[in-house]
């Protein structure tokens, strides 16, 4: 699937394992293959994840931004998720999950410089939750909402070097650490070319 979404101004790749994308009626569909996770674990030697997670990603235009959808999974394991996906370099990304963290649905967070770091913000009630991605200035930010509407904040965080960040992809990302394969859809994609207004009020 390399096409434009109707809803973004800019073409995805597949990247990952490969995996069955497809579009259908404004939703985005995947389902992930067994034992697939993107996570450098923080203790371990290594910089490369030991397994990977298929994701479909594109190259915002220059400047602020918001990458918004509504995220649902099918849960069947722990670690189940389905999430909005920052890519700045080989050593250097982040996600922003809804997970099954272990046995509930929780937003998930993810940045890794070289090693990954692992943060549980909230439970979600039920198998989907709206997220997004901003670019503000020369940082990242992670958001999420049960209506799409008020935004509750996650993090905010710097990633890569200027020439970097302002290359970054962005995307959709599914994984399944440890169940033999989960289903995950986004609806209600959006991309605005701006930043939210503030970070912790809501907007």
């Amino acid at each position: 699937m390399t096409d434009l979404l109707p809803e973004l101004p800019f073409p995805l790749r597949p990247y990952g394992p490969p995996a069955p994308w497809s579009y259908d009626a404004g939703v985005l569909s995947v389902r992930t293959g067994p034992r697939q996770d993107r996570f450098v674990p923080p203790a371990g030697d290594a910089l490369e994840p030991a397994s990977d997670a298929p994701r479909l990603l594109g190259t915002p235009p220059a400047g602020d931004f918001q990458l918004i959808a509504r995220v649902s999974v099918g849960f069947v394991g722990a670690g189940d998720a389905g999430a909005l996906y920052l890519h700045v370099g080989d050593h250097e990304w982040a996600k922003l999950c809804l997970e099954l963290s272990p046995d509930t649905p929780t937003i998930c967070s993810v940045v890794t410089r070289g090693h990954s770091d692992d943060v549980n913000s909230s439970v979600v009630e039920g198998d989907s939750v709206w997220l997004r991605i901003s670019r503000t200035g020369k940082a990242f930010a992670f958001h999420a909402s049960p209506d799409g509407e008020r935004w509750t904040f996650v993090r905010v965080f710097a990633l890569g070097d200027a020439v970097e960040a302002a290359g970054a992809q962005i995307g959709f990302l599914a994984q399944c650490p440890e169940a033999d394969g989960c289903a995950v859809s986004f609806d209600s994609v959006a991309f605005r070319g701006y930043a939210p207004k503030g970070m912790r009020d809501g907007s």
